[in-house]
């Protein structure tokens, strides 16, 4: 199977502890996803976000600066036992954070739809909580 990689970066306007635990914290996740979320906030603990359309597990996690994990999507074409890489960089920038994102290992015919969903469903939807609360 032919993967690829996909690299991306947003800013946003809170500190990289905020945007930390947008992403790790259940309840806040499902806040700006507006979908079910169960994340365990340990290394090797599990996750599923979009009512069960992503799952995974936690690889490496440091508060505030790198989350590191590896995802499985219900994608036509998307192998039932192949994860995806995906590391979460924080920091700060003035009084905001660039996140840097790398996937990789995404399948081929993935790439393009993950890369437009990145974007709208979570950092355009980040940008959209932060701004509404």
């Amino acid at each position: 199977m032919k993967t690829k990689t996909i690299k991306q970066t947003a800013t946003f306007a809170a500190t990289p502890g905020e945007i930390y635990h947008l992403l790790m914290d259940s309840k806040k996740h499902a806040a700006f996803t507006g979908s079910k979320v169960t994340m365990s906030t340990k290394v090797n603990g599990k996750f599923s976000v979009f009512d069960g359309y992503a799952h995974g597990y936690n690889i490496g996690l440091i508060e505030g600066k790198k989350i590191v994990q590896a995802w499985h999507f219900a994608e036509g074409g998307w192998p039932d036992d192949h994860y995806s890489m995906c590391t979460f960089l924080l920091e700060p920038v003035g009084n905001k954070t660039k996140l840097s994102f790398i996937q990789t290992g995404v399948p081929e015919d993935s790439a393009a739809e993950l890369k437009k969903g990145w974007k709208q469903y979570y950092w355009e939807a980040i940008k959209t909580y932060l701004f509404t609360t």
